[in-house]
C-alpha cells in the first residue's frame, strides 16, 4: 500500500490537531504548519508517541506571510514535495466588534489568514498536484460563510470566500483527476477565536 502525504495547516489546535490526529492513525506522513515552534514539536512528540511508526515534517512558518511559506515548502526534501492532501485549515477571528466600529487591523490579520494564506498555500501546492494527476485540496470554511452573525461580518465574509475560492478552484479542474471539498463547521470548543 503506497503511504500517501497530507499538508494541513493551522496544525496544533482545534480541527488542524484533529485532523492531524486522525491521519496519523490512517498512516498517512503528515506534514504539519503552525507558525509556534514549541506548540508544534509537542503536537508531534504526542503523535508520535501514539503512533510510533508516525513519519512527520514540521512546516514552520505563517500562511500570511507568502515569502515565509514558499521558503518553507522549497526546503521540503524532495520525497516530502508529493503532497497528496492539502488542508488549508489556519484560520481565526478576531474581535466581535461592529462592522462600522471594528479595528481595520485585525480585519487585515483575518483577511490575510483566512483569504490569503489559503490561496497562498493553493497556488504553491496545487501545480504538483496537477502535475502527477491526483490530489485533493480541502478548505475548512465555516457555516458563518452562509450566514453572518452579529460582529462577525468580516469574519462571515472571509469565510465566504472560502466557499467561492473552492468552487472557483473547483471549476478550474473539472477537467482533471483533483479533487476539491469545503467543508464549512458549525461551531466547535477550538481556540481559533482572538479577542
Amino acid at each position: 500500500m503506497e503511504i500517501k502525504t497530507v499538508l494541513i495547516t493551522g496544525a496544533t489546535s482545534g480541527i488542524g490537531k484533529a485532523c492531524a490526529c486522525k491521519f496519523a492513525k490512517e498512516g498517512w506522513n503528515l506534514i504539519l504548519n503552525a507558525r509556534d515552534t514549541s506548540k508544534l514539536e509537542k503536537l508531534i512528540y504526542e503523535l508520535e508517541m501514539e503512533c510510533p511508526e508516525l513519519v512527520t515534517r514540521p512546516l514552520i512558518c505563517d500562511v500570511r506571510d507568502r515569502e515565509q511559506v514558499k521558503a518553507a515548502l522549497e526546503n521540503l526534501p524532495a520525497d516530502w514535495k508529493t503532497i497528496d492532501l492539502l488542508i488549508n485549515n489556519a484560520g481565526l477571528v478576531i474581535g466581535v466588534d461592529k462592522e462600522f466600529e471594528g479595528s481595520l487591523d485585525e480585519w487585515d490579520i483575518m483577511i490575510d489568514t483566512n483569504i490569503k494564506g489559503l490561496l497562498t498555500m493553493t497556488r504553491l501546492v496545487v501545480p504538483g498536484m496537477i502535475e502527477r494527476g491526483r490530489g485533493h485540496v480541502i478548505n475548512i470554511g465555516s457555516i458563518a460563510g452562509d450566514a453572518a452573525y452579529p460582529g462577525g461580518s468580516v469574519y462571515c465574509a472571509t469565510k465566504a470566500a472560502v466557499k467561492a475560492l473552492s468552487d472557483g478552484l473547483r471549476n478550474d479542474l473539472v477537467d482533471s483527476t483533483e479533487r476539491v471539498t469545503n467543508i464549512q463547521p458549525g461551531m466547535g470548543e477550538t481556540n481559533f477565536s482572538v479577542g
